[in-house]
């Protein structure tokens, strides 16, 4: 994609790509922040849900859970997740790796590992101002999938075809096998606030793929607060939902369809930001949205210095399942779709037209 089109994006809107979306987004919002032509909503607080009521409080606790998560979710498509079980020391840990990691190896022994741009997980290494055709996003990012972990799973499984260092694969895999013990819980909760069967995506989850990404924002230049450019644009995740744990440095923006304004998210150490993707919005018919994201410059110049880090875990079911919207819900709104036909016509948006896997091709 040309320099001038991600240039341009600097200044698009959402909705000059709407031909690509899978669910109903009538949203209508700027990729990367435009102070002078937005508002923000300073009063509106994301739910915090704590998961001790599912694991410790017995039925009755995990009710309680169901229902406020389930309203966090259909309100706004975000919660933050308390009482999760996993020691932020982990994520410290996980957060210096990551550092290690783009600070300590080359952009050329990086590319080694490139994205190859193919199939539902596109994983791989996505340089800087290169992770969408459409924007000049000031992030790196690596993406891995299931399969780039040691999880005992493939006996014929090599770290070095996935990782720099094995050293990596070990601290970031402690996270996955962490965050992974709570997609059962979220999953079950959310299916109990809809009245549907609570173990109806049990089986499918299990051992389900996923993808787990490193970005790294560098530290902010001169050049890059002249350009415009944002640190990542406005999104929707293509998932079911992600785990996401807080933040170092401020950034993280959330759409509110209900005002237009959007909301400065600066979750609290240790705990794990939960959103909603397009995957749950199908499959819900539009009851829990997959609700707009983007990162934006701190507000706090002097944070510009320092560079921010995240781990956002998207949770997809196989390519090969069919997305159908649940029992009880209505009149179904979307027609069944295999995960990699829905998924990959999404991302084409980023990727090229070419990406997309087609009823034809499938």
């Amino acid at each position: 994609m040309s320099d001038q089109r991600k240039a341009d994006g600097v200044h698009a809107k959402n909705q000059e790509f709407r031909k690509y979306d899978q669910v109903r987004k009538d949203q209508d919002y700027h990729l990367v922040e435009h102070p002078d032509l937005e508002m923000f909503d300073d009063d509106y607080r994301i739910k915090t849900c704590d998961m001790r009521l599912f694991f410790e409080v017995g039925e009755d606790g995990r009710r309680q859970f169901a229902s406020e998560l389930g309203q966090a979710l259909e309100g706004i498509g975000f919660a933050i997740l308390e009482g999760h079980g996993i020691d932020p020391l982990l994520y410290d840990q996980a957060e210096r790796k990551v550092a290690e990691l783009f600070e300590t190896t080359t952009v050329e022994q990086r590319l080694k590992y490139q994205a190859k741009r193919f199939g539902s997980v596109n994983q791989g290494y996505f340089p800087i101002r290169e992770t969408t055709n459409i924007h000049p996003d000031l992030v790196e990012g690596w993406v891995f999938c299931r399969r780039a972990f040691d999880l005992g799973e493939d006996p014929a499984y090599r770290a070095r075809d996935y990782w720099l260092d094995a050293a990596y694969e070990e601290v970031f895999r402690k996270v996955v096998i962490a965050q992974e013990k709570l997609i059962h819980p979220i999953m079950q909760s959310i299916l109990r606030y809809l009245n549907c069967d609570a173990d109806l995506y049990t089986e499918r989850l299990t051992k389900t793929n996923f993808g787990f990404r490193l970005n790294y924002y560098p530290p902010i230049t001169a050049a890059d607060e002249s350009s415009g450019a944002g640190r990542m644009l406005g999104h929707e995740d293509v998932d079911l939902f992600t785990f996401l744990p807080a933040q170092n440095v401020e950034g993280l923006q959330i759409y509110n369809r209900e005002n237009g304004k959007w909301i400065r998210l600066n979750a609290p150490r240790g705990t794990i930001i939960l959103n909603t993707g397009d995957y749950m919005q199908r499959i819900t018919n539009d009851r829990l949205p997959s609700t707009t994201h983007r990162v934006a410059k701190p507000i706090d110049h002097s944070s510009y210095g320092q560079p921010r880090i995240s781990m956002p875990m998207n949770i997809y079911n196989w390519e090969d399942e069919i997305l159908a919207v649940l029992p009880g819900l209505g009149e179904p709104r979307y027609e069944p779709v295999s995960a990699i036909q829905f998924h990959t016509s999404i991302t084409s948006k980023y990727y090229g037209d070419d990406y997309a896997v087609t009823a034809e091709s499938n």
